[in-house]
């Protein structure tokens, strides 16, 4: 189905490093990048470009301008956001959606990758040690920063600082009050621990393309619901924790319930609401 055809990876930020070899490989396709789509002007990490949609929207438009730009049927993109972990207090995540676009064959296959693997930070500060200070935690220079006058200030703005001798000539540069406004540069080619959960949520994404579905054999056949209750060790009490796995095929829309999907029918009664309320 997607042998020796043409892939378009929609990115200016470097990702296909990580996309393209897996896919080549578990797909067999040949991977283009779209040199000539600004996928910036559907929204920026630093907030200058407002970003109007939800991650999955903002990633299939970015597959359907570049397909359309460039004449092609078949596209992937990614996006990222960053702030608190959905459930896991006081610390933050980098919350990746891949999406691949068949037209052909009329597919679009969806996959999230949540991970607390991120660098992602931001703050106002006073001094070059405080800058200091904040780059080493953000694992400068490895990782790159952004600098700016003040949180909701555009006007001049310093991206893609990777050195130290730039940053500081950068603080210097915007810092006309006192107060300068840090962050992490969370694009792609600037950050390389964003850039390990990209290739982590493309092994993902290519797994379940590669899972066909038992019925008609359609790629994409994946799981789209969880299914609290796994009784609990001692009182036999259902508990939060997922008892089965719901599979559906995204044409047919066959389903299918896997039990017991982290191989235990029991759950350590730490985690009932019962036992330990």
């Amino acid at each position: 189905m997607f042998r020796e055809r043409t892939l378009l990876i929609a990115t200016q930020h470097e990702k296909e490093q990580v996309i393209a070899p897996i896919l080549e490989k578990e797909l067999g396709v040949k991977c283009l990048v779209a040199s000539n789509f600004d996928t910036d002007s559907l929204g920026t990490f630093s907030g200058e470009v407002e970003r109007k949609d939800d991650p999955i929207t903002t990633a299939r438009n970015k597959c359907l301008l570049a397909m359309e730009l460039t004449n092609c049927d078949m596209a992937l993109a990614s996006e990222g956001s960053f702030g608190p972990h959905p459930s896991i207090f006081f610390a933050h995540a980098d919350d990746e959606f891949l999406i691949f676009i068949d037209k052909k064959n009329d597919l679009e296959i969806i996959i999230r990758e949540l991970s607390t693997d991120t660098n992602f930070n931001a703050t106002e500060l006073k001094s070059e040690k405080e800058l200091r200070d904040f780059a080493t935690t953000a694992l400068f220079p490895s990782h790159g920063l952004i600098l700016r006058k003040h949180k909701d200030d555009y006007s001049k703005i310093k991206k893609g600082i990777t050195d130290w001798d730039s940053l500081i000539d950068a603080y210097h540069e915007v810092n006309t009050n006192g107060e300068v406004f840090v962050e992490t540069d969370m694009r792609a080619m600037y950050n390389p621990t964003r850039m390990n959960v990209i290739q982590k949520a493309t092994q993902k994404l290519a797994d379940k393309i590669n899972s066909l579905c038992p019925q008609c054999s359609s790629p994409g056949f994946g799981i789209t619901d969880a299914k609290p209750g796994l009784p609990c060790e001692w009182c036999g009490f259902p508990t939060r924790s997922t008892l089965s796995y719901i599979y559906t095929c995204l044409k047919c829309n066959f389903k299918k319930e896997e039990k017991y999907p982290h191989k235990k029918n029991k759950e350590d009664p730490m985690h009932c609401d019962r036992c330990n309320p």
